[in-house]
């Protein structure tokens, strides 16, 4: 949970959260049907938003659910998004339908992550690639953080780690920009804190193709030409699998308006092949 010091005043967050998304007092007033003397009134201290004031800035200025919840304590009201727990009756559609979802993008892999890039849901996808992985690490609650960067999880097996560790930590650190998590930058501090893995393996960044296997930097048959392609328009993550270099490409969703601070955490990352090998090896080898 978001952590509020007692002596916060809900004035100088609100400034901070505008600072932050770099809009000026009257650019907010504008978006809020409001006036700049009333939103610096409010910065300030002089004058108390109303409950409806701090739900329009906190919409205006794309604040996290979590946090609107803090900042209407703060203010003095009570919060007003519940937090269920997905294992809630409640929740038992919202369930389902992920799993459809997850299920129906096999034999790619997909899985579904919390606020703390906890592992909520995975398709067999996803279990392929953990092939190998110590129990350790596979003992719930899963991490996809921990999984994908730990020396003896995923990492020694990343053929560009240097790359796609950068860019983990980079959206780590954005994220704990956003929502100011104890927990979320405890876990970032835990997995930067690792030691690069030595390469293990026999395959020394190469891909398997039609005529043997072919070192990654110089290989200009197809597939690399696929690679090189989907390295143009984003970071591939090539992973070693079976003897082979499979490539992918990443994408997050989230879900629009959510009204329940654990729906809103919520990510569904899937991993599309980057080229043709990829996708045929997937097709072969995720049970149908």
């Amino acid at each position: 949970m978001t952590t509020v010091l007692p002596d916060t005043e809900v004035g100088p967050l609100l400034r901070d959260w505008r600072e932050q998304r770099r809009i000026s007092q009257l650019e907010l007033a504008l978006r809020a049907d409001s006036s700049a003397r009333h939103i610096s009134f409010i910065e300030t201290g002089r004058s108390r938003p109303s409950e409806d004031m701090v739900l329009r800035l906190a919409e205006q200025l794309d604040i996290p659910v979590r946090e609107r919840n803090a900042l209407l304590v703060i203010a003095g009201y009570a919060p007003r998004y519940p937090q269920t727990s997905l294992d809630d009756p409640a929740m038992a559609s919202l369930r389902e339908s992920l799993e459809r979802l997850l299920a129906a993008y096999e034999p790619y892999p997909a899985l579904v992550v919390d606020g703390t890039y906890g592992v909520v849901a995975a398709n067999r996808g996803v279990a392929l690639l953990l092939e190998g992985v110590p129990e350790k690490l596979l003992t719930p609650p899963l991490n996809a953080m921990r999984l994908t960067l730990h020396p003896e999880g995923l990492a020694p097996r990343i053929v560009n780690l240097p790359e796609w560790r950068a860019d983990l930590l980079a959206q780590m650190d954005r994220q704990i920009a956003l929502v100011r998590s104890p927990a979320l930058r405890e876990l970032y501090d835990e997995v930067a804190a690792y030691p690069a893995p030595a390469r293990t393996g026999g395959t020394d960044r190469t891909a398997e193709g039609t005529g043997g296997a072919v070192p990654v930097a110089d290989r200009a048959d197809g597939a690399g030409r696929e690679r090189d392609r989907a390295a143009a328009f984003a970071l591939p993550m090539l992973l070693e699998h079976g003897g082979r270099v499979l490539s992918f490409v990443s994408s997050i969703a989230t879900f629009n308006t959510p009204m329940d601070v654990t729906v809103a955490e919520l990510a569904i990352e899937t991993f599309l092949p980057a080229d043709r090998e990829t996708a045929a090896y997937l097709h072969a080898h995720v049970p149908s």
